[in-house]
């Protein structure tokens, strides 16, 4: 019996099958990029998906998986990792579900979607419920080829999407590590004030915009001080990483806070325990994110 599934990022089965070991997660095999358990479901950061109540069913045919799946809901979303013909035939005969790509700032979808498979050539593999409002955990967006300095800016797009809030026009913002200036290009955007702090310097265009201040500096010789978000992608240890968050969260000010922890190597387990230990948080890994987590926290 399959209790819940876990569906990993492209090449980071690894990260998954190390954090669900050490929650006493049985792994019983793999479908494709999808971690199959008899367990029941919990919480993971490293999952982009998680089948929360998946069902086993008998698929004779093609017309028999296509109503099974419809008698239990509307909307579903495919995972094919096998079987490809005939999942695309019944895929054929279920309501078309064709996400479109988001226009920045949008809220994550919040329509209802389950998640199936075929496991074998019959049979079925359903979850009316998952974790994430995205097909396979894919968030998409219409992208700016033009403006921003680097891809980066995708990553904060998804994560202020999934935090569901997004900065203000006129709040203050603070964005460590910001160089080049993906992520403070997609900020000021929103309306915001932001300090730019990193040691090189960032690309003229975004520098030049409105509401942008640049510090040449190192993010964690930066003072304490009171602003609406604190945003880092700067490339540091976690653990050093989770002493400058707890700086801030301690101080009381910043209001929100979001951060990329980035791994080289092992994966630091431990410290993205930490993080995710912290009152208010949570730890996830976006479909934009590589071999990296991303901790979103808000004081209310």
């Amino acid at each position: 019996m399959i209790g819940a599934a876990y569906l990993a990022a492209e090449d980071l089965q690894t990260p998954l099958a190390e954090e669900l070991s050490r929650r006493g997660v049985t792994i019983s095999h793999w479908h494709g990029r999808l971690a199959l358990s008899p367990d029941p479901p919990m919480r993971s950061a490293w999952a982009l998906d998680t089948w929360t109540d998946p069902r086993e069913i008998d698929a004779p045919s093609v017309k028999a998986a296509a109503d099974a799946l419809r008698a239990v809901q509307r909307n579903w979303a495919a995972y094919s990792a096998g079987h490809h013909r005939r999942m695309a035939l019944v895929s054929q005969r279920l309501p078309p579900v064709k996400p479109r790509p988001l226009a920045f700032p949008a809220p994550a979808p919040t329509s209802h979607l389950g998640a199936w498979t075929l496991l074998a050539q019959d049979r079925l593999l359903a979850s009316p419920t998952k974790s994430s409002p995205f097909v396979n955990g894919e968030c998409h967006f219409i992208e700016d080829h033009i403006g921003p300095p680097s891809r980066a800016y995708l990553k904060l797009w998804e994560a202020l999407a999934r935090f569901g809030r997004f900065p203000r026009p006129d709040e203050r913002c603070l964005d460590l590590g910001a160089s080049p200036g993906g992520w403070t290009w997609a900020l000021v955007r929103l309306g915001a004030n932001l300090t730019a702090v990193d040691k090189a310097p960032l690309d003229p265009a975004v520098a030049a915009m409105a509401g942008v201040v640049q510090r040449l500096d190192s993010a964690f010789a930066v003072p304490v001080e009171p602003v609406d978000w604190l945003f880092s992608d700067v490339i540091a240890y976690p653990d050093r990483l989770l002493a400058l968050v707890r700086r801030w969260i301690n101080a009381g000010t910043a209001s929100h806070i979001v951060c990329t922890l980035k791994f080289q190597g092992a994966t630091d387990h431990d410290a993205a325990d930490a993080f995710a230990a912290i009152p208010g948080g949570q730890v996830v890994h976006l479909f934009h994110n590589k071999h990296e987590l991303t901790f979103l926290w808000s004081a209310c």
